[in-house]
C-alpha cells in the first residue's frame, strides 16, 4: 500500500466566501495547531456558527480487522453540541438513566417499538449488558447508522447512571471511515482559541493511545483542521 496524499478536505461548489478564505489559507505549508485552530476560525464561511473540525489520516489498512480504530475521548471543553442519548436499561433502571441526561429510555417495549417504525430519534444509545442479546434483533436498524452499543466504544456498560452522564457531558466516539481516515469536532467556532488547542490536544492523545499494536507503518500521516464549510488548513504532525 503506498504512501497516501495529505488529506485536507475541500468544499465543492466554491461560492465567493469560500474562495476569499481560500486565499488566506497556504495550500503549501503545514501549521502549528495554535495557528491552524485561530486560522480556521478565522476563515469560517457560514453565516451561522459552525463548528471546527480535525481530520486525520492514518496508515492504517482498514480493511483489516486488528487495524480498525474505534475508542472514546472525553473533551476537555466538549464539543458544543447536545447529544440526544437513548438508554437500553432493564426494568428499574429507568429514572437512574432519564437522571443522567438520556432522553429516550426503555427495554423490550423500545426495541420493539425500533422494530415496528425504525425509527431513530436518538444520537448515540447506551445499553447495560443484559440487554444486548435483545438488541440483536434491531441491529441491522442501529448498525448501518453507527447507533449499536459497543464495549469497544464505551456504550455498554453495567453502570447506567454514570456512563450516561459521561456521554452527555462531553465524550464522545470517533471510528475510522473505511478509507482509514478519523474525524472530529473539536468545538463551536465561537469557542476560544484556548479551549479549541485543548480539545485538539486531547483528542489527538487519544488517538496515539488507540494505535493498533501491530501496525508497522507510519500511524499519523496528515492532519487537518477546518470550519464549517471553510478551507482545509495543513497542521504539523
Amino acid at each position: 500500500m503506498g504512501a497516501r496524499k495529505a488529506f485536507v478536505p475541500q468544499r465543492r461548489n466554491m461560492g465567493k466566501r469560500f474562495n476569499a478564505a481560500l486565499k488566506e489559507v497556504d495550500q503549501n505549508k503545514t501549521y502549528p495547531a495554535a495557528e491552524a485552530i485561530a486560522l480556521a476560525k478565522k476563515t469560517a464561511t457560514t453565516k451561522f456558527v459552525g463548528n471546527i473540525e480535525v481530520h486525520i489520516r492514518l496508515g492504517i489498512d482498514p480493511k483489516k480487522s486488528d487495524q480498525a480504530l474505534r475508542a472514546t475521548v472525553t473533551l476537555p471543553h466538549g464539543t458544543g453540541k447536545t447529544k440526544r442519548i437513548a438508554a437500553f436499561v432493564s426494568s428499574g433502571k429507568e429514572k437512574e438513566a432519564l437522571d443522567a441526561g438520556a432522553v429516550v429510555v426503555g427495554g423490550e417495549d423500545l426495541i420493539k417499538k425500533i422494530k415496528e417504525t425504525e425509527k431513530l430519534d436518538f444520537d448515540i444509545a447506551i445499553a447495560e449488558p443484559s440487554m444486548m442479546a435483545k438488541l440483536a434483533s434491531v441491529a441491522k436498524i442501529l448498525g448501518p447508522k453507527g447507533l449499536m452499543p459497543n464495549p469497544k466504544s464505551g456504550t455498554v456498560s453495567a453502570d447506567i447512571g454514570k456512563t450516561v452522564k459521561e456521554f452527555a457531558t462531553g465524550k464522545a466516539e470517533f471510528k475510522n471511515d473505511e478509507s482509514g481516515n478519523i474525524h472530529m469536532i473539536l468545538g463551536k467556532s465561537s469557542f476560544p482559541d484556548d479551549q479549541i488547542l485543548a480539545n485538539f490536544k486531547t483528542f489527538m492523545d487519544a488517538v496515539e493511545t488507540a494505535k493498533p499494536a501491530g501496525l508497522k507503518r507510519e500511524y499519523i500521516q496528515s492532519i487537518s483542521v477546518n470550519a464549517t464549510m471553510g478551507p482545509g488548513i495543513k497542521v504539523k504532525i
